[in-house]
């Protein structure tokens, strides 16, 4: 049965600005940006410098196997959530305890890199993606649960955009990358980012530990898979109930028709003409503001009208704008207008869209499973999405990109009908409607 609240006030356009500026969101900007640097580190600069090098591609190609592991991160998110670190935990507590020894990682991870010289040393910049790489996903669990339990829900679609607006700035941050390497190399540019991972990562000690609902220890093997694995599981279904595998799909196929659009954006944009110029200036250096933008629109605009009107808006536009791509590759003439249109409207959908599904995401998770929960959440979206985007390219050729654009707009529609049931038939659990203690509102 649909429950339903007491009527409540609506806070004002200004009172929605302020949320933006207390402490905990300037925190979380800075995480934004700690999680996203190690992600553009390995997926971006790492190729380019090992391309540089002559390494060949079909080795520079299994590098991207490195990147599972922010799919896999589910596998040891129980421990991120319940495993005590010496001294560490008990000084900074079980969030910031985990975020510290990742950070740690990280910097180790970029200064391997950095000692490192690829067309003689592949096996050890490998190791150092690795511990990378794996040090990123583990701090990705810490971030996750700290930002679910240090705001209450009306907060947690803030807390997604300024995430968001971090995770940007990482981009450009990874970027100064190329400009240092440039002027001297790579291994100072990876061990300039590693100066930059340990400034940045510096915020732990000023952000607070939130508060948490303990959790009896376990005593025996069996104990500890029930209290670790699966109790956080079960806790879904006794969230939502029936309603568990319809917020499932939602979940799995909501940012599908983006995922699958993506790799073969910029191919389509050299087949019809587009120069290297022209694709860097749009997407590289207009591109990432829209999101910004999105993001903070969304932020703003759910808690005006709710979260779940938003999360239905967002997965309109996606389609919308995944169509206009189908559009884009009729085009005749390669006019730097129709492409600056076509990916400035989607990344503005993108950033709304990528900031709700956060939000929303954070809601339907337990605090006392946050780290556990949310990892499991991600990977069941980045697992079907990952999936589908490696038969793009093969997709693209048999159909052309009209129709592969059109089919990847198409993808998005379930999530548009699940939404819509959900929004006008689901309990206030699916709609990620949580109760918050007095304790957690006031918390900073």
């Amino acid at each position: 049965m649909n429950t339903s609240q007491n009527p409540i006030e609506k806070p004002s356009w200004l009172e929605v600005f302020k949320s933006y500026l207390k402490p905990k969101m300037l925190g979380m900007m800075s995480l934004g940006f700690a999680s996203g640097l190690p992600y553009m580190l390995i997926y971006s600069e790492l190729a380019f410098w090992m391309k540089e090098e002559g390494v060949d591609l079909k080795i520079i190609g299994f590098f991207a196997w490195i990147g599972l592991v922010y799919t896999l991160k589910v596998l040891w998110a129980p421990l991120v959530d319940r495993l005590e670190i010496p001294y560490l935990t008990r000084t900074l507590g079980q969030r910031r305890s985990w975020m510290l020894i990742a950070i740690l990682g990280t910097i180790l991870g970029a200064i391997i890199i950095s000692a490192s010289n690829p067309s003689t040393s592949v096996l050890q910049i490998a190791i150092g993606a690795v511990i990378l790489a794996t040090s990123g996903a583990t701090l990705d669990i810490s971030i996750d649960a700290w930002r679910i339990e240090a705001a209450p829900g009306d907060d947690q679609t803030n807390m997604a955009a300024t995430y968001v607006l971090g995770y940007r700035i990482a981009i450009f941050g990874a970027g100064l990358s190329y400009i240092v390497a440039g002027f001297t190399n790579w291994n100072i540019a990876y061990a300039v980012m590693a100066m930059i991972l340990a400034i940045n990562g510096s915020v732990i000690f000023f952000i607070q530990e939130p508060s948490r609902q303990t959790r009896r220890k376990a005593m025996t093997l069996t104990d500890a898979v029930t209290e670790n694995i699966v109790k956080p599981f079960l806790g879904f279904v006794a969230k939502l109930g029936s309603w568990t595998p319809i917020v499932f799909c939602l979940v799995a196929t909501y940012l599908i028709s983006d995922k699958t659009m993506g790799p073969m954006a910029k191919p389509m944009y050299q087949s019809i003409g587009y120069s290297e110029i022209q694709i860097g200036l749009i997407s590289s250096t207009f591109g990432p503001w829209p999101v910004i933008f999105g993001g903070f629109a969304a932020g703003a605009i759910s808690i005006k009208f709710g979260l779940m009107r938003c999360l239905l808006i967002g997965s309109i536009l996606m389609v919308i704008t995944n169509g206009a791509f189908a559009w884009l590759s009729t085009v005749s003439e390669p006019k730097t207008l129709y492409l600056f249109v076509t990916v400035g409207a989607d990344n503005l959908a993108q950033g709304f869209a990528a900031t709700i599904f956060i939000a929303y995401l954070s809601s339907l998770c337990d605090l006392k499973f946050a780290a556990t929960q949310y990892a499991f959440l991600s990977a069941m979206f980045n697992l079907v999405g990952k999936s589908l985007s490696g038969f793009t390219g093969i997709m693209a050729d048999k159909m052309g990109f009209e129709v592969f654009f059109v089919f990847s707009a198409a993808l998005g529609m379930p999530a548009i009908i699940l939404a819509l049931i959900i929004m006008t038939l689901g309990p206030d659990t699916a709609k990620g409607i949580r109760q918050e203690t007095h304790s957690q509102k006031d918390s900073v």
